[in-house]
Parts: structure tokens; C-alpha cells; sequence
């Protein structure tokens, strides 16, 4: 089994999708590309000849746990990143996992801190980014990121994982990966079961990519028609009672605002 392999998802002509895969092509530490799609279409076809990338494309309707699953089942590696097509990873992402599995080889999911690029230019400080870095702490203390409540910790305030900046070990997770029937908060739910499961979860606090902020992002699109909220106030519900909950969606809907604005 290969140590690693980048599995896109691609979605429909993103203008973002080759920026994502010259990321990956320039890794300081080579590993395996593979793009996945249930939206084929020449651009994609073109881009994946273009740099010589195997493409598989999944039958039936598009639809992000079905897409992820897919991608996740189909490379071929001990860890798995499921790169989103918007994003660019920093040169040293595979380097830096792979160091870390060495040091701790109970890793089952490494992550890190991400930089925003909005409007093609970098946010120096973003409040969201940094409200984030704060409640992941606890996974600061590496010799205690094998216990279950130290993940889910990081976990109880919403999710302050990077989605895209995620490495899973399939090797020890096994498949399927997302069983979640949510369309945003579905790595969130994934998270909060695999922090139940034996394993440490590794984060290196410093920016392992940038994640884009865009009209066109899926997460916009899931704030503008609510189902973020329904959602996470879903989420929020199984670990905390009805009236924190509604405190805890009170500044939540806050954050929306800015996000959008």
C-alpha cells in the first residue's frame, strides 16, 4: 500500500481546478493524484490528460457524501486526502503527514490550519480561522490526542477541523468513510464518530493549504438556503441540551452574516 494519495473531487468546469492540481503535482514529497467526478465533461477529461492523472467518474446523481466516498474508495493509499477543488495545498502537506505518522503510527486522521484567499487575494486574519485554532488546543497535546474526549473537544463548539485540510488512514478507518445523510455538516458528523473510534488524531497548527472563499463555494450555497443552520443546530443537538443549543446558533447565524458579506 502507497503512504498517501490526493483524491479530487471535481464538480462540474470549477476555474479553480487546475490551481488544486499543480498544488499537488509540486509536492516536495511526491505522492499519487487521482480525480474523481460524477459530472464528467471535456474540460475535466482535458485537465486530467493534461497532467496525466487517472480519472474515475461515479454513475447516478452528484451529491457530496455519495462524491467523497467515492473518492475516498477509489485511491489506492494508507492515507487518503480528499482534495477540494477550490483549494491549494502548501508544498510541504504530504511531508509534513507523513512525518507525523512516523513520530505517532497510531495517526488515523492528520489536519492542520489553513489561510483564506478571497477574491484571488490572501486574508491575512480571518476571525473564523482563528476562533478555530483556539478550540482545537486540546489536540495540541499529542500524548493525550489518542483519547476520545480529547477529540471530541475540538469537536463540542461546532467543527474546528479543515475539512479539505483532512488526511484519513484507511488502512485502519475502512470504508465507507461518510455515512452521514447531511449535506454540509457531513465531515463534522464523520469527525465526531471517528473520535469515538481507537486512534490519535495529529494536528499541525500552521497553514496546510489556502481554502477559498467564493460565490460559487458549496458552503455558501448552504448558508444562503439554510441547510447549514437546520444542520449544525442538528449536530449541536446531539451533544448539548435544547437552550444551549439556541445560544450557541444565536452567534453561529452572526457568523453567517460575515461569511456572506
Amino acid at each position: 500500500m502507497k503512504p498517501h494519495a490526493f483524491a479530487i473531487c471535481a464538480y462540474k468546469d470549477s476555474p479553480y481546478l487546475e490551481t488544486c492540481i499543480r498544488s499537488l503535482k509540486n509536492q516536495s514529497r511526491k505522492s499519487d493524484i487521482i480525480l474523481c467526478t460524477s459530472t464528467p465533461s471535456p474540460y475535466i477529461e482535458n485537465l486530467a490528460e493534461k497532467y496525466d492523472i487517472p480519472l474515475f467518474v461515479r454513475d447516478g446523481a452528484s451529491g457530496i457524501g455519495e462524491d467523497w466516498n467515492f473518492a475516498y474508495h477509489m485511491a489506492d493509499a494508507r492515507f487518503v486526502t480528499i482534495a477540494h477543488q477550490d483549494d491549494i495545498y502548501q508544498k510541504d502537506y504530504v511531508k509534513t503527514l507523513l512525518e507525523c505518522y512516523e513520530k505517532y503510527p497510531d495517526m488515523t486522521l492528520f489536519t492542520g490550519g489553513y489561510a483564506v484567499i478571497k477574491g484571488n487575494k490572501p486574508v491575512f486574519f480571518e476571525k473564523v480561522e482563528f476562533i478555530k485554532r483556539f478550540l482545537r488546543l486540546p489536540l495540541r497535546f499529542r500524548g493525550l490526542s489518542h483519547l476520545s474526549w480529547i477529540k471530541k473537544s475540538v469537536l463540542i463548539f461546532g467543527n474546528s477541523i479543515c475539512c479539505p485540510a483532512c488526511a484519513y488512514n484507511k488502512e485502519q478507518l475502512g470504508e465507507p468513510l461518510f455515512a452521514s445523510s447531511y449535506r454540509f455538516a457531513l465531515d463534522w458528523d464523520a469527525l465526531f464518530n471517528l473520535a469515538e473510534r481507537p486512534g490519535r488524531f495529529i494536528c499541525v497548527e500552521k497553514p496546510v493549504l489556502f481554502y477559498r472563499v467564493h460565490d460559487g463555494a458549496a458552503t455558501k450555497a448552504c448558508i444562503k438556503d439554510n441547510s447549514r443552520a437546520k444542520e449544525e443546530a442538528h449536530m449541536f443537538s446531539k451533544i448539548w441540551p435544547g437552550p444551549v443549543v439556541r445560544i450557541i446558533m444565536h452567534f453561529y447565524r452572526k457568523a453567517y452574516e460575515e461569511y456572506t458579506s
